[in-house]
């Protein structure tokens, strides 16, 4: 062969004339002739093999230069005919590499069979896969799902073929085909023709998905081969980047691949590539739009989560990025070190090195929980979740992540706020500390160890050892210095040194000399040697033993010292002063005390330890529950969020803190209760959910033992319970007794075995084994009524009187059935009055009366509503009742009962009774008044609904049995007639419920007070102990008295008519704040029963808001805003009172006026209407509010003005305002105001507009200073032309702020200015300080107290004009009546001036 075969760069270029030996196309088939040349290729590949495509390389190439034009048929032929080709080429080249005998011919044969066939298979692919890609854009799926007929057939193929091709590719290049090329040297061409290949089948956007993952594994596979025997490393790192760059699914592909090409070819080295290419990325090009930094970001992840052992060595590179503008490159790279920390810096069995990275790694994900992004911080929040879910977080830093994730929860991101949850949920739930945790409890045992701590440290530093040193350690020790002793001691020295040496030894130790002659045997000498060397007196020890010699010349021990050398001097030395093991414990006895045992004093040390870690331990036990609590109160106040994956975080959150027993936890769980009725149902879900868990799935081992268990869980819950919470744990309870559950009656046998005391239990949890009785009923009735005599013999029997609570709870447990009651449509299920039940009631009311019990009261009020709800012929019941009440306390007058002994107790003005003298007691006859209070209370809500309900039973019954007697033919007849006939039914049945009602309202307004009728003889007593504070000064009377006389007055307009006034001057003038709490909220719901009579009242109700105690302010603002948000009230201006509760320092009272403002902004343009009028009140010099109060008020407003179409309006009345403003106060904060609207450019225009309103103004800085923060806020952002105004503007602004208007504005201003700047000159007034004018509280104006008039009569005071003061007013301001306090003179008492529509009699009795 005598050509050869180059790879060309492009396809075309195999036509022209090459160089020399190139082999170049010399027959390009048409198109119709393909189909022939095709079937004669496969006839030379049957025949010749894969050799055949020397041959017919022309014909292949012809497929690829007319591709377009060739059928579909011919390019599957094609395609076919490669493939076998090349598999036949992988097939037949081992053998031929083994041969030994190949020719230069033979070879060069093979290689361009090999490239040929690579090439044309390649470049075939590549065209089929372009083809494919459009054909699948031009067939996308239409509705029904399903791809178009063009190509169809060829591209559903075209997944399956495209795995063959790769397959025969991989099977040739596994081969080792190198040696085909000179000097194994394989050209670039060649390789880039492959790799091309691969790449482009990788541009496919299917190539992510599951259905492509086997095409993807051999494309994989294919390149790990290229770069590990082809050298493609470098081309390979730079194509992932350049493919990463512009297609974003590649970045889970490419991580893949990296990790087969680094794991399974062992080619680590391309990870260090990659990453250094990514990491040398520049903020300036990650920035750019199309740069692909969220592939980058996205394959750096996914890899970290492979490969995180092998990122370590190139973490450097890519922490670069955490400094950058991108915070997607700044999440990745947290990630990847939060999968390091998690898989490879963990455990104990880190070096000095490991450690150091961990430690510098966690300081880097602490840094960037405050960072400017809020992605970045949410999830670094996570990553700290899965570190501490997979428990890899090094206990010295629990405290310190504790702290920076309870901070997070102040964050302005909802999905930080959520992270920062579920982190702290993790951190509880693996703590390492206890698996209770409470600061509380931990207290005491940390108090206890650290006490013990101390003690053992004063008990080791009493005894003070000593160190103890073996002997040998000693010597070892000492005999370098001992050596240069002897030597210099031994060595020949001139006479007069000796004589002097002589000498200084002699004055050093003359004692010592002296006893040393003075020892009678070697051995004591041998232990006075030892006794030098311990005090390191070397030189005595030295001259002592060579004296010793010649002194016992036949002693053992100094025996080697015959021959006087250093050699023999040290060991004897040594022997002295170490010992024999015979003479060792004769020695000890004559050397110095022993120090303590070594045994000993380890064992002491090791107890110190120990000690010092419990009380370490338990000191960050402590701090980690007291982060704890804190993080709880924090997560309980976003339980009402309005984010629904914030609360649900929140709730999961609760139920962890109280499976973990965390100090008040259960208030969380409480709290997240009223989320029962919750509209969301995915909250709903989670707290019914949630309780579920906590409650209602208990743990024991048999069904009893879940019973008792699940029954102490819900006691402990209802135990101190509010009644709030009573109600939302009955809709869960009642849900668990609705569904299906082998539990129900074993709990509801042990709540009776509860109840009726088989089983010995505490007051309360008996309590709440009656209510959740009562639960029960709810879901199934005959829980109660079945078992009605046992309630009434445990609970309301003899012993009633012993615990009023029990009764109380039961009696709301039989109410409970009477909900089925009143929702059936059949004739009321009532007891007659004989029924032991009303027996036992009536008997414990009449005597409870004259009994001076704290829980008398709620018992009677709920006996009361059981009676008219359950008793056939209530009011008779209830009058019999009151009789025999007011018979017992007339009996105690008249027998000189028992009176109160304290004098305080009784009352001081006595109440006189039948002309005598007798005193009764306060506290009785206060019970007698609720009783009668109660009962009117309820009996007219017996007429207008039981009542109602009943007669419209009856008529509903009586028209169906008219109905029935009529015969057919009037059915025909009404037939005939239906349209009218419907028409005047209608008519009648709402004539018909008129008549009721009318009938209704006559009993209320002419029986119910009635002589006859024994509630009239109360009336007057309620009315004379309301309206004479003086003389009935006891707070339970006067208390009963004004609910009482609240509740007379539901019973008919007159009777409310008469006593408004009376009930008005309680409300504004009683010393006792529940006195006035109370009524606001009897005359909220008279405002709600009779609104004409209440509407010019309105102002009193009002000025509740200012009272000077908290709960009396909370409950007006609770009132007023239920009365406003169901339009009972007109909002009007008054409503600035609610807006001066936003700045209460009662943050309950707070969030109740912030809610009150949130729900009215939900009416349409309800606070836009109010907000210049409340400007005008809060501005008001006499009101004396500060400006920071002002300001903190209307920036909340003003959040709910987003219209830019409200926001031009209120620019304009505001800058109106100025020219009527008389005083510096109002022009700032007016000011201000404008500069808290959410300026836009119609705002803007039209503040333009009405510059002459507030120019004159600006020299003032008050005025000046707002007006120039709106123009930096248009500023930002705004178009160049917008801008341009908005400079010109503020320059304006400036130059009449520094220089005054008259030097400013034009001559026809100065001209008008005069005539302005004279009356405003006289006019303007300072804002008034506090002390000046009259006194006011903190509030408003202080009221006089009810104490301070003595025992004068609680009468309507007389009428006094205080002197008029000048008011400021307002052109634009609605006339408001002056404000006065509610008086009782009948000229003073308001009017109704607008009558109010109320709703239909029918429709209310419905309700």
């Amino acid at each position: 062969m005598s050509w050869d075969f180059f790879v060309p760069v492009c396809v075309g270029d195999l036509v022209k004339t090459g160089g020399i030996n190139q082999y170049v196309v010399q027959d390009v088939v048409s198109p119709k002739q393909l189909p022939s040349h095709l079937s004669k290729f496969k006839a030379a590949l049957r025949s010749q093999g894969p050799l055949c495509i020397l041959e017919h390389f022309d014909t292949g190439y012809s497929v690829l230069q007319h591709f377009n034009s060739v059928e579909l048929a011919a390019k599957e032929d094609a395609l076919d005919l490669l493939v076998q080709v090349v598999s036949g080429l992988a097939a037949t080249l081992p053998a031929f590499f083994v041969s030994t005998s190949v020719s230069a011919a033979e070879r060069k044969e093979k290689l361009n069979a090999v490239k040929m066939s690579v090439y044309l298979l390649c470049k075939l692919t590549e065209t089929l896969e372009s083809d494919s890609y459009r054909q699948s854009i031009i067939t996308a799926p239409g509705k029904g799902g399903k791809k178009g007929k063009g190509g169809g057939e060829g591209l559903l193929q075209w997944d399956s073929e495209r795995e063959k091709v790769l397959h025969a590719l991989i099977q040739l290049l596994q081969l080792d085909i190198r040696s085909l090329w000179n000097l194994s040297l394989v050209e670039e061409e060649f390789i880039s023709c492959v790799t091309c290949c691969c790449y482009k089948l990788l541009e496919n956007p299917t190539i992510g998905h599951v259905k492509s993952k086997p095409t993807r594994d051999c494309i994989i596979h294919l390149l790990g081969i290229l770069i590990k025997k082809y050298n493609h490393l470098l081309g390979a790192s730079v194509k992932v980047i350049q493919l990463l760059q512009h297609f974003d699914q590649l970045s889970s592909v490419f991580a893949q691949a990296v990790f087969v090409w680094s794991t399974e070819y062992g080619l680590r080295a391309i990870i260090g590539e990659v990453i250094r290419e990514i990491g040398q990325k520049s903020s300036e090009e990650l920035a750019r739009e199309g740069s692909g930094v969220k592939a980058f970001a996205s394959f750096v992840s996914e890899l970290g989560a492979l490969v995180p052992e092998l990122i370590i060595p190139n973490i450097s590179v890519l922490i670069t990025h955490l400094e950058g503008e991108s915070n997607t490159m700044r999440v990745a790279v947290c990630e990847v070190l939060g999968e390091i920390l998690v898989r490879v810096l963990c455990g104990d069995g880190l070096d000095e090195s490991g450690k150091a990275d961990r430690d510098r790694f966690f300081d880097t994900l602490q840094e960037h929980l405050h960072d400017t992004h809020s992605h970045v911080r949410a999830r670094v929040l996570q990553v700290y979740t899965r570190i501490v879910n997979s428990k890899a977080l090094p206990l010295g830093r629990y405290s310190e992540v504790m702290e920076l994730a309870v901070g997070r929860l102040m964050d302005k991101s909802i999905n930080v706020v959520k992270s920062a949850i579920q982190l702290l949920g993790a951190f509880i739930a693996h703590n390492p500390y206890s698996c209770k945790l409470s600061s509380a409890d931990l207290k005491k045992p940390l108090e206890k160890e650290t006490a013990k701590l101390r003690e053992l440290k004063e008990k080791l530093e009493g005894k003070a050892p000593v160190a103890v040193i073996k002997a040998s350690e000693l010597w070892a020790a000492m005999e370098p210095e001992l050596l240069v002793t002897v030597r210099t001691e031994l060595e020949p020295t001139s006479n007069a040194e000796k004589e002097q040496e002589e000498e200084e030894g002699e004055d050093e130790d003359n004692g010592d000399v002296e006893e040393d002659k003075e020892e009678e045997d070697d051995r004591a000498t041998a232990v006075k040697i030892a006794q030098y060397l311990r005090v390191n007196k070397y030189r005595n020890a030295v001259r002592l033993c060579v004296r010793a010699h010649s002194c016992f010349p036949e002693s053992e021990m100094f025996a080697s010292l015959s021959t006087l050398n250093p050699e023999t001097l040290m060991y004897t030395l040594a022997l002295i002063f170490k010992g024999s093991d015979d003479d060792s414990a004769e020695l000890s006895q004559n050397l110095p005390p022993t120090p303590q045992k070594e045994g000993e004093k380890e064992g002491e040390d090791g107890e110190m330890k120990k000690q010092e870690m419990l009380v370490q331990y338990l000191k960050d036990t402590e701090t980690f529950a007291l982060q704890v609590e804190r993080a709880i109160s924090v997560i309980n106040s976003m339980l009402y969020w309005k984010t629904t994956s914030v609360v649900q975080e929140a709730v999961q959150f609760c139920v962890t803190v109280c499976e973990f027993s965390v100090a008040n936890s259960v208030s969380g769980v409480r709290k997240m209760l009223p989320l029962v009725w919750s509209t969301d149902a995915a909250i709903k879900d989670a707290v019914v959910q949630a309780y579920k868990r906590l409650y209602l799935n208990p743990q024991g081992d048999n069904i009893r033992t879940k019973a008792h268990t699940l029954v102490d869980s819900l006691s402990e819950l209802m135990v101190d319970a509010s009644l709030g919470t009573i109600q939302c744990l009955e809709e869960i309870v009642q849900e668990f007794f609705g569904s299906a559950s082998n539990l129900q009656s074993t709990v509801v046998q042990v709540l009776w075995e509860r109840f009726t005391g088989k089983r010995e239990t505490s007051p309360l949890h008996r309590r709440a084994s009656v209510l959740l009785l009562g639960m029960a009923a709810r879901a199934e009735r005959e829980v109660v009524l079945s078992n009605l005599d046992t309630l009434c013999s445990v609970a309301l029997g003899e012993k009633v009187t012993e615990d009023f609570l029990l009764a109380r709870d039961t009696i709301i447990t039989i109410c409970s059935i009477t909900d089925h009651v009143r929702q059936s449509k059949g004739a009321p299920f009532r007891l007659p009055q004989d029924h032991q039940l009303f027996t036992c009631l009536t008997q414990a009311l009449a005597e409870g009366v004259v009994m001076e019990d704290p829980y008398w009261q709620g018992f009677m009020e709920q006996a009361v509503r059981l009676i008219y709800f359950l008793a056939e012929s209530p009011d008779q019941l209830c009058s019999r009742l009151l009789q025999r009440s007011a018979r017992l306390l007339m009996d105690q007058i008249t027998e000189g009962g028992e009176v109160n002994k304290d004098a305080s107790q009784i009352q001081d003005g006595s109440q006189e009774s039948n002309e005598q003298g007798e005193q009764v007691n306060c506290v009785c006859l206060a019970q007698l008044l609720a009783l009668c209070g109660c009962v009117a209370f309820w009996q007219v809500s017996h007429l207008e609904r039981s009542v109602s309900a009943e007669l419209r039973r009856r008529r509903g019954e009586k028209e169906e049995r008219e109905e029935k007697e009529k015969g057919p033919s009037s059915k025909a007849k009404q037939s005939a007639n239906e349209s009218a006939m419907e028409e005047e039914l209608g008519l009648i049945g709402a004539s018909a419920e008129d008549t009721e009602a009318e009938l209704i309202r006559k009993i209320c307004e002419t029986e119910l007070l009635a002589e006859e009728n024994l509630l009239s003889a109360f009336l007057p007593l309620l009315v004379r102990v309301c309206s004479s504070p003086g003389r009935y000064s006891h707070p339970q009377l006067t208390t009963a008295a004004c609910l009482a006389l609240s509740q007379y007055m539901m019973i008919s307009p007159s009777v409310c008519e008469e006593n408004i006034r009376l009930m008005f001057t309680v409300l504004e003038r009683s010393t006792f704040p529940v006195v006035r709490a109370n009524a606001i909220i009897a005359l909220g719901d008279l405002t709600v029963r009779f609104p004409n009579i209440l509407e010019p009242w309105t102002q009193n109700l009002y000025a509740r808001l200012s009272d000077e105690v908290p709960s009396v302010r909370q409950t007006a603002v609770t009132v007023l805003t239920q009365l406003v948000l169901k339009d009972v009230l007109k909002v009007k201006g008054q409503v600035s009172e609610v807006a001066v509760l936003l700045i209460d320092p009662e943050p309950h009272i707070t969030s109740l006026a912030l809610n009150f403002f949130n729900e009215l902004a939900s009416k349409d343009n309800a606070i836009y209407n109010l907000l210049p009028d409340i400007i005008s009140r809060l501005s008001d010099p006499e009101r004396g509010m500060t400006c920071e109060d002002f300001n903190t008020i209307m920036k909340q407003l003003f959040s709910y003005i987003t219209k830019e179409r409200q926001t031009e309006s209120l620019v304009e009345k505001l800058c109106q305002r100025f020219r009527t403003a008389r005083t510096e106060r109002q022009w700032c904060d007016l000011a201000v105001s404008l500069s808290l609207l959410s300026m836009c450019e119609r705002g803007f225009k039209r503040l333009q507009e009405c510059w002459e309103c507030y120019s004159d103004k600006l020299t003032e800085p008050g005025v000046y200073q707002p007006l120039l923060s709106i123009t930096a806020k248009l500023r930002r952002g705004a178009k160049p032309q917008f801008k341009a105004q908005v400079d010109e503007f503020e320059k304006r602004l400036t130059a009449v702020h520094t220089r005054g208007l008259e030097n400013v504005e034009s001559p026809e201003m100065d001209e008008e200015n005069p005539k302005e700047g004279g009356s405003t000159e006289k006019t303007v007034m300072r804002t008034p300080l506090a002390t000046r004018g009259r006194t006011r509280s903190k509030r408003g104006q202080a009221k006089p107290s009810a104490s301070s008039r003595g025992e004068e009569s609680f009468v309507t005071p007389r009428k006094s004009r205080k002197s008029k003061k000048p008011v400021i007013t307002f052109s634009s301001d609605e006339e408001v009546e002056d404000e006065e306090d509610a008086v009782m003179s009948e000229n003073e008492t308001p009017k109704v001036t607008t009558p109010i529509a109320r709703t239909s009699r029918r429709a209310r009795l419905r309700n």
